[in-house]
C-alpha cells in the first residue's frame, strides 16, 4: 500500500511498504479514507524529535472497516470508524480511570501510545491507505454511514477533542472570558470549544492572518503579537483587568515578537500575566522531556525558565497533559450529527495522499493559507 514515510528532517515520501494484517483476535484493519496532517507531526518533520527514517506518519485516522478480528464484538466489516491518536486497552488502571492518553498496556515502559509517533509505541499511522488497530472495539468509535460530515468527523481523532481538552482543563464556564494562545489547529478548537462551554468573550493570539482572520470569523477577538504585547493588547480590551481562563495552544515551539525567535517559555508567562488572579490554565500544548532544536542548553533538556512565583502569587491553577480522547468523543460526535458542531471550518485543504510531500513544506512554512490539511488516501 502507498504510505507517507519519514525520510529525514524537512522530507516526507509517499512510498510502497507493507499492508497492515490482523495480529491479534481484537484487530480491525480499516481502509483509511481521510488522515489528517498534525501540527504535532511538523515537531518530527522538522527533525525536532528522536523520530527516525522510516516511520509511517499519522495520527488522525477515519476510514472504513476492512478486516475485522475473530474477537472483535461490536465492530463489522463496512463500518465507518474514527479512532482517537490515542491507543489504548480500555482496561488497565489509567484507561479504566478515563486517562485513555496514558495507558499502561499498548506501550511498555511508557504511559501512552499512539499511531505514527515516536516514542509512543509500535502502531504504524495511517497517513496511508489502510492501517491496523487493536483493541478494536474500544479505540473505533462508530459514525454515521455514508460520506457526510467526513471532514468534521475526522477533527474528533484528536484535534477536536483536544481544544476542548484545553477547554476542560482550565474549567471554561459559561459567561466567562477566555485567552487562546496560538491560533492553529488546535487554538482554534480550543476558541470554538470555549463558545461551545458558552464563554462571553474570546481571545485568539498568533501572527498568521489567514489563523486570525479564521478566528475572527467564529466570533473570536483576533490578537496579533507582533503588532505589541499581547496581555497589553487583551487587558485593554479588558478593560485593564486579566481573562478569567487562558489555554496554551502552543507549546514548546512558542516564539515571541515579530522577529521569529524561539522563548519556548514565551506563551506559560504570557498567559501567567494575561489570566487574572484566582483564574485557570489548560496547557494542551506540546512540551516535551528534551528537544535537541531548543535555542538553549536548558531548553534541549525540556527545562524553561517559567515564572513560577508570579504564577502562585496569583492562585493561578494550572491542567497540562495530552488529550484523554475518548473522553470527549462521542458528545463532539453527537453534536456535529445534530448539527450543533461544524468544527471543519479550521480545514483549509483536503488532497490526495500523493500531495503529502508538498502539504507537509507548505503546512510546516505557513504559507498559501495552509492551516489543516486532510489527506484522502484512494482518491486524486
Amino acid at each position: 500500500m502507498k504510505a507517507v514515510v519519514y525520510k529525514g528532517p524537512f522530507e516526507v515520501a509517499v512510498e510502497e511498504v507493507d499492508n497492515p494484517r490482523l495480529q491479534h483476535p481484537n484487530d480491525v484493519v480499516v481502509r483509511v479514507t481521510s488522515t489528517a496532517i498534525c501540527g504535532s507531526d511538523l515537531h518530527m518533520y522538522e527533525g525536532r524529535t528522536a523520530a527516525e527514517p522510516g516511520i509511517v506518519f499519522g495520527h488522525e485516522n477515519l476510514g472504513i472497516i476492512d478486516q475485522v478480528g475473530e474477537g472483535v464484538t461490536t465492530l463489522k466489516q463496512g463500518d465507518r470508524v474514527v479512532m482517537p491518536f490515542n491507543v489504548a486497552c480500555g482496561f488497565c488502571k489509567n484507561c479504566s480511570a478515563g486517562f485513555t492518553g496514558y495507558c499502561l498496556t499498548v506501550n511498555p515502559g511508557f504511559a501512552g501510545g499512539a499511531y505514527g509517533y515516536v516514542a509512543m509505541g509500535p502502531w504504524p499511522g495511517g497517513q496511508a491507505e489502510y492501517v491496523r488497530v487493536p483493541y478494536a472495539d474500544f479505540n473505533c468509535l462508530k459514525l454515521p454511514e455514508g460520506t457526510a460530515n467526513e471532514s468534521d468527523f475526522v477533527l474528533l481523532a484528536d484535534i477536536f477533542p483536544t481544544g476542548y481538552h484545553g477547554c476542560e482543563l482550565a474549567q471554561v464556564s459559561p459567561g466567562e472570558s477566555v485567552s487562546v494562545y496560538g491560533g492553529g489547529p488546535v487554538g482554534l478548537m480550543a476558541a470554538y470549544s470555549a463558545m461551545l462551554r458558552g464563554a462571553a468573550k474570546v481571545f485568539v493570539v498568533d501572527r498568521v492572518p489567514e489563523r486570525l482572520q479564521k478566528a475572527e470569523e467564529i466570533g473570536a477577538i483576533p490578537i496579533d503579537f507582533t503588532k505589541g504585547s499581547p496581555v497589553d493588547q487583551i487587558k485593554e480590551h479588558m478593560k485593564g483587568e486579566g481573562t478569567d481562563k487562558g489555554v496554551d495552544a502552543v507549546g514548546y515551539q512558542a516564539q515571541a515578537g515579530g522577529a521569529g525567535r524561539e522563548e519556548p517559555a514565551a506563551v506559560l508567562n504570557s498567559l501567567i500575566d494575561t489570566v487574572r488572579p484566582t483564574g485557570a490554565l489548560g496547557i494542551p500544548g506540546l512540551y516535551v522531556p528534551s528537544d535537541p532544536g531548543g535555542p538553549d542548553e536548558q531548553a534541549k533538556s525540556g527545562r524553561l525558565l517559567v515564572a513560577i512565583g508570579r504564577l502562585f502569587e496569583k492562585g493561578l491553577r494550572l491542567g497540562t497533559g495530552q488529550c484523554n480522547v475518548k473522553r470527549y468523543n462521542r458528545q463532539l460526535r453527537d453534536m456535529i450529527i445534530e448539527g450543533r458542531a461544524r468544527p471543519s471550518f479550521v480545514v483549509s485543504h483536503e488532497l490526495p495522499l500523493t500531495d503529502a510531500p508538498s502539504a507537509y513544506e507548505k503546512f510546516d512554512k505557513r504559507i498559501e493559507g495552509y492551516t489543516k490539511v486532510v489527506l484522502h488516501p484512494g482518491q486524486s
